[in-house]
């Protein structure tokens, strides 16, 4: 045997050895499902705590029309960054569900939470998690899994919050509701809260002082209309302007000059027009009783049909419906200054002898009241525009200034109705000025007795 031949089974290979491509690459897959079923296993292990809080309570929310349900939980953990609330809508009636999370959802999701924030990370380590879904916090696994489940998420509280009202509902549905807490920890979900439905409440009792001032200021009416009707005599205090209408239209009668009058310049669906035609009302049959001309212009024509049929009643009230002459309540324009100055020619055409302006007024008030002033007509305005009530003050005799003009009315016709609303008007404004003085008197006193005390006004 030659010595210097060598056997070919003692040699050893050369490092490093090439491995087949298809071989390499089922090794590197195998490694990969090796190393995630050992994260999957440890993350398991420790992130999925031991006791799930409890259900979060569900409860219909006080004093609503019914579509609304409240959401109450406790806190699991002082560290919570935030939660999210699911709700499932199912029939009335349905059985409740039941939701498990799988551990895999749950391992998946704290995975994901568990990585770092790209945002703290300088910019090579940003870069390699430039994937949104690598960015904290990330949740698509617990989100997939309860909307495959008809789950909708209605809120993201914060970490501080631990109530919620979830409004927009239906009566005729039921909802559960599954929390969510996230933290350092992961994902802690709460048990599935019982299913509930909003229901309406026929007494809102967070209102109920405001049902019992209503009660009492209509018992104040119907008892106040009850002694008016019997005759009782209740007080209204002296309104000058209004105790002038008599000698006002006593004097045109006297004069053989006929009376203006004005029911302001805004439509019917104004407080002041509808206080102005109840005067005129008065005014009318004062003016039939003496047979005495009525001219009324109208810059609306509601207020004009209107006023046309109130002073037709008025004068048949008297017996005196013959007097009524439609062409007396007439339509001018309804151009502002137009009206102005087709009203203030009349004055100085026909010289009344008496003038009212009555309702509500804007510039065109100092035109017509010294117009009338420079006629000599005795004038009586009233308005609740406070703007012109230092020109009606000024040129005119007498002033109905604010709520004297609401009042205009029933002082004129001492209506048994009118009047008992009117006083007990009068006497609920006494009851709030006395509230309003023992409150300030009380929070000059004790200011927690006097909060106490401001509660029952809310």
């Amino acid at each position: 045997m030659n010595p210097s031949r060598k056997c070919a089974c003692s040699a050893r290979p050369s490092w490093p050895v090439t491995l087949p491509p298809g071989l390499l690459i089922l090794f590197l897959l195998l490694s990969a499902v090796l190393l995630q079923g050992a994260l999957l296993q440890g993350l398991m292990a420790q992130g999925v705590p031991a006791a799930q809080p409890p259900a979060p309570e569900v409860s219909d929310t006080p004093d609503d029309w019914g579509t609304s349900l409240t959401i109450a939980w406790k806190k699991p953990s002082p560290d919570v960054e935030r939660y999210e609330i699911w709700r499932l809508e199912t029939e009335k009636g349905s059985e409740a569900a039941t939701l498990t999370f799988p551990e895999m959802v749950l391992a998946f999701a704290n995975m994901m939470l568990a990585l770092p924030d790209t945002a703290a990370l300088s910019d090579s380590a940003a870069l390699a998690l430039s994937d949104t879904a690598l960015a904290r916090p990330d949740t698509s696994a617990l989100s997939g899994f309860l909307e495959s489940r008809s789950w909708v998420k209605v809120r993201e509280p914060d970490a501080g919050d631990t109530l919620y009202a979830d409004l927009n509902l239906s009566r005729d549905k039921q909802y559960e509701y599954q929390l969510i807490a996230f933290g350092p920890q992961g994902a802690i979900p709460f048990g599935v809260a019982p299913p509930e439905s909003p229901r309406r409440q026929w007494v809102k009792y967070s209102t109920l002082n405001i049902m019992v001032a209503v009660a009492a200021f209509l018992a104040s009416v119907l008892i106040l209309v009850a002694r008016a009707r019997r005759g009782a005599k209740l007080f209204i205090r002296r309104i000058a302007g209004l105790e002038a209408v008599e000698e006002a239209v006593g004097r045109a009668t006297e004069m053989g000059r006929p009376i203006l009058y004005i029911p302001g310049l805004d439509p019917m669906d104004e407080v002041a027009t509808v206080a102005a035609i109840n005067i005129l009302g008065q005014v009318a049959k004062k003016a039939g009783q003496y047979e005495t001309r009525l001219v009324v212009p109208n810059r609306d024509p509601i207020v004009m049909a209107v006023a046309q049929q109130v002073v037709r009643e008025s004068y048949s009230a008297v017996g005196k419906p013959h007097l009524y002459r439609q062409e007396d309540v007439f339509y001018v324009t309804y151009s502002q200054f137009g009206f102005a100055a087709a009203v203030a020619g009349l004055m100085m055409r026909d010289r009344p002898a008496t003038n009212f302006f009555i309702g509500h007024f804007y510039a065109e008030s100092l035109v017509l009241a010294e117009t009338g002033n420079a006629t000599g007509a005795i004038q009586i305005a009233g308005t609740d525009s406070d703007a012109q009530l230092p020109f009606f003050i000024t040129a005119c005799d007498y002033t109905l200034i604010g709520e004297e003009l609401y009042a205009g009315s029933v002082y004129l016709s001492r209506e048994p109705l009118l009047l008992g609303t009117l006083k007990a008007q009068d006497y609920a404004k006494a009851v709030i000025i006395v509230a309003m003085l023992a409150g300030i008197a009380l929070y000059a006193i004790n200011p927690e007795l006097a909060e106490s005390f401001r509660s029952l006004f809310h």
